[in-house]
C-alpha cells in the first residue's frame, strides 16, 4: 500500500494506567504500566499500537509521546524508532498536553503532516477491521483539512465504564458530525444512547497539524505559544529538556476530550468503525471478560524485540489463586 508522503502516527504511551493497578503490579510489588503489558503472553500493548501505527505511516513518520519516569520500560521497546521521533514528557499534565508536545515537534517538521493519533494500551480481536478504518479516517483528513475526525467503534452491549460520542445522522459508511459526547453513563443511560446510534469513543483521531492546533490556540493561546518555544528549545539549544521540565511544572492538568474537544462539535466529524472487538483493557473486570473471548488456540510467541514486561492474563491467575477476595465482582 502507498502511504501518504504527509501521514505521521503519533502513538500516545505516556500513560500511568492506575485503573489497572491491581493487575499490572508483579509479586514483588513493582508497577508496570500498562502499555508495556502483554494481554496473553504476546506482544505489549504499545507494540500492537505500532503495528496499527504501521498500516497508514512509515517508521520514519511514527512518533511515541512517553514518560520520562517510564524510561525504563520503552527504551528497549521505542529502539527502532528514529530517535527524534520518541517524545519524552517531563511530567503527565493530562492528555491535552500529552498530545500537545509531539503534535508541535511533528507540524515543526511538516507543517502539512496528517496526523493519526493511537493509544498505546488498547486490544483489538480484528485488527484488519480497525486497520481499513485507519486508513480511511486519514484519507479522509487529508480531503478535508479543517475537520477532525474521530473514530467510533459500534457497541456490541452497554457499558458504563466507556465514553459515547453521538453523531447527528447516519454513520453507515459516512462520517457523521458530532452531536455531543457522554462520559461514563448509567447503564439506563448507556441503553439509551445505544438507541440513538451513539458509538464507544476509543480516542482515536485524525486531522491535520494545523486543524488540531487550532483547536488548542482557540481555548489555550498562551500554552501554545510557550511550548511552541521549548520545542524549539529542542532542536536549537544544547539545553535537552530543561525547558520542557521547567514549562511542566508550570502547567495544570488539562483533558483533551473534555477541555479541548468538547464545545467545539461543529468542527467535528465521527466516522463509525463495525465491531471488531475492540478494548482499552481499563479495568481488571475487562480484562477477565477479554480473556474469555480468546480463542482456545491463540498464538501467544512474539518475536524477541516485540517482548512485554508482564502478561496480564498471568497475573489475573496468580491473583485468582493467592487472593481471590482481590477480584471478587471482577469476574465476568
Amino acid at each position: 500500500m502507498k502511504l501518504n508522503n504527509h501521514v505521521w502516527a503519533l502513538v500516545l504511551a505516556a500513560g500511568e494506567g492506575s485503573r489497572l493497578r491491581s493487575l499490572t503490579t508483579t509479586i514483588n510489588g513493582l508497577a508496570v504500566p500498562k502499555q508495556f503489558c502483554s494481554l496473553n503472553g504476546g506482544p505489549s500493548l504499545l507494540h500492537e499500537a505500532l503495528q496499527r501505527a504501521a498500516s497508514v505511516a512509515s517508521i520514519e513518520q511514527t512518533c511515541a509521546v512517553v514518560a520520562a519516569q517510564h524510561r525504563y520500560w520503552w527504551e528497549a521497546p521505542l529502539f527502532h524508532l528514529p530517535e527524534q521521533n520518541v517524545i519524552v514528557q517531563p511530567e503527565n499534565r493530562g492528555t491535552a498536553h500529552g498530545i500537545l508536545l509531539p503534535l508541535l515537534h511533528i507540524a515543526r517538521r511538516d507543517p502539512d503532516a496528517v496526523i493519526l493519533l493511537l493509544p498505546a494500551d488498547h486490544h483489538v480481536r480484528d485488527e484488519a477491521v480497525l486497520a481499513h478504518a485507519l486508513r480511511r479516517v486519514t484519507t479522509l483528513a487529508s480531503q478535508q483539512p479543517e475537520s477532525i475526525f474521530l473514530l467510533g467503534i459500534e457497541p456490541d452491549e452497554p457499558d458504563t465504564e466507556l465514553g459515547y460520542i453521538v453523531p447527528t445522522g447516519d454513520t453507515n459508511h459516512v462520517a457523521s458530525g458530532v452531536s455531543q459526547f457522554v462520559e461514563k453513563p448509567s447503564l439506563k443511560q448507556a441503553r439509551a444512547l445505544l438507541d440513538r446510534g451513539a458509538l464507544w469513543n476509543v480516542f482515536i483521531v485524525a486531522a491535520t497539524a494545523s486543524a488540531l492546533l487550532g483547536l488548542y490556540e482557540s481555548r489555550f493561546d498562551e500554552t501554545v505559544m510557550a511550548m511552541r518555544a521549548v520545542v524549539e528549545h529542542d532542536y536549537d539549544s544544547t539545553l535537552d529538556a530543561v525547558a520542557a521540565t521547567d514549562l511542566y511544572q508550570r502547567l495544570t492538568n488539562v483533558d483533551f476530550s473534555r477541555n479541548v474537544l468538547e464545545g467545539q462539535e461543529s468542527m467535528l466529524r465521527v466516522l463509525s468503525v463495525p465491531y471488531c472487538g475492540w478494548t482499552d483493557l481499563g479495568t481488571p473486570q475487562r480484562v477477565a471478560e477479554t480473556l474469555q473471548r480468546l480463542p482456545r488456540d491463540l498464538h501467544t510467541n512474539s518475536h524477541p524485540q516485540h517482548h512485554s514486561y508482564l502478561n496480564l492474563a498471568a497475573q489475573h491467575m496468580r491473583l485468582q489463586f493467592s487472593n481471590p477476595a482481590a477480584l471478587q465482582g471482577l469476574m465476568p
